[in-house]
């Protein structure tokens, strides 16, 4: 049953990559889309993937310092295939490249799936802050394009509507809450009787070391340099859509405020629990690029073939790591996707 459930999570979750690529790329002109790919001076392109891969190689070294911070130290080239691994991963199981690539960490150098586990979730989080501020700059600086995009593609022009009648809106919220207190209370009156409970205290256990990882962050040795290789990634992403501007003849002259627009929500599309991000990175960068004046067909070949591009990178850089890590761990591929909800387990036993 845990099996058909797993199958049918990823069916759905494919399903809905489908229907927002078919919604891309409805009622256009499959030859235009074509023609604009045809077009497209791949030369910029290759120097955004050279860009990117010194970004993945920063990216591995910040991770690598937040472990040291945990005093669970492992090689950088670890560290970085494991990475690897994760993110070749996710372009097939989405959101779980995490737990494989803490997973691999532990088979390679040691490191326990809990505090590797929660020095990603720090990663998430710095993430999450950092995109924040790329919002509040796209809005600071070019506050009509992007207001138009929310009201006009987001909302699809109903935003009047929904700013008439908050009723369903706040009626959701007052739901939330109460269940959310609801459970708070009766947690809080259990708390003794699962205190008992071997499972509950399993938990607790991964949850001190998940929350380790959380905290290495205030542990760092040098919290400048974790600073720098922050700014770095997040530039090389910058830098990858910006420069991507130039392969085609319908985005070579857009500016770097477009640029940042592309960044901020072509990041929300590839959060989204998604394989690769693949459909919402697509909608997100063509509904942006839509709102600057370039036309759905360039708009959908410029996210196809940045996407694509990066794809083709994650795959040659993962699958090199994979085949290293397991020449080093001596696991097979078959054995690594079965375990990482086991490994987590048997850390905290």
């Amino acid at each position: 049953m845990k099996k058909l459930l797993t199958i049918l999570k990823y069916a759905l979750l494919l399903s809905v990559s489908g229907l927002l690529m078919w919604y891309a790329v409805q009622g256009q002109d499959l030859n235009s889309i074509g023609r604009h790919v045809r077009e497209a001076n791949y030369s910029w392109l290759i120097i955004t993937m050279i860009i990117s891969a010194m970004g993945y190689f920063s990216r591995a070294y910040r991770w690598k310092m937040q472990l040291d911070a945990t005093e669970h130290r492992a090689p950088f080239w670890d560290v970085y295939h494991a990475m690897m691994v994760g993110y070749l991963a996710n372009l097939v199981l989405p959101r779980m490249g995490e737990v494989i690539r803490c997973s691999v960490l532990q088979r390679t150098s040691k490191v326990p799936v809990h505090v590797a586990l929660g020095t990603v979730v720090t990663e998430r989080v710095i993430d999450v802050l950092v995109l924040l501020c790329l919002l509040g700059g796209t809005l600071l600086l070019d506050f009509n394009t992007f207001w138009s995009f929310v009201t006009d593609k987001l909302l699809g022009g109903r935003y009047d509507d929904i700013a008439r009648n908050r009723t369903p809106l706040l009626v959701a919220a007052v739901i939330a809450l109460v269940l959310l207190l609801g459970l708070a209370y009766a947690l809080f009156r259990n708390l003794e009787r699962l205190r008992q409970n071997a499972l509950f205290n399993k938990v607790v256990v991964f949850a001190k070391g998940l929350l380790a990882g959380v905290f290495s962050v205030l542990k760092l040795e040098n919290k400048g340099l974790f600073l720098l290789h922050t700014l770095f990634t997040w530039g090389v992403y910058y830098l990858m859509d910006y420069l991507a501007f130039k392969c085609f003849p319908a985005t070579y002259s857009l500016d770097m405020k477009a640029g940042l627009a592309v960044l901020t929500f072509g990041a929300f599309g590839m959060a989204a629990p998604v394989a690769g991000g693949i459909g919402p990175f697509h909608v997100m960068v063509q509904g942006i690029l839509l709102a600057y004046g370039i036309s759905k067909e360039a708009g959908i070949a410029y996210a196809l073939v940045v996407h694509g591009s990066q794809t083709i990178l994650v795959v040659f850089m993962g699958g090199i790591s994979f085949v290293a890590s397991m020449m080093k761990s001596g696991r097979s591929l078959r054995e690594l996707a079965a375990e990482p909800a086991l490994s987590v387990t048997t850390d905290v036993e």
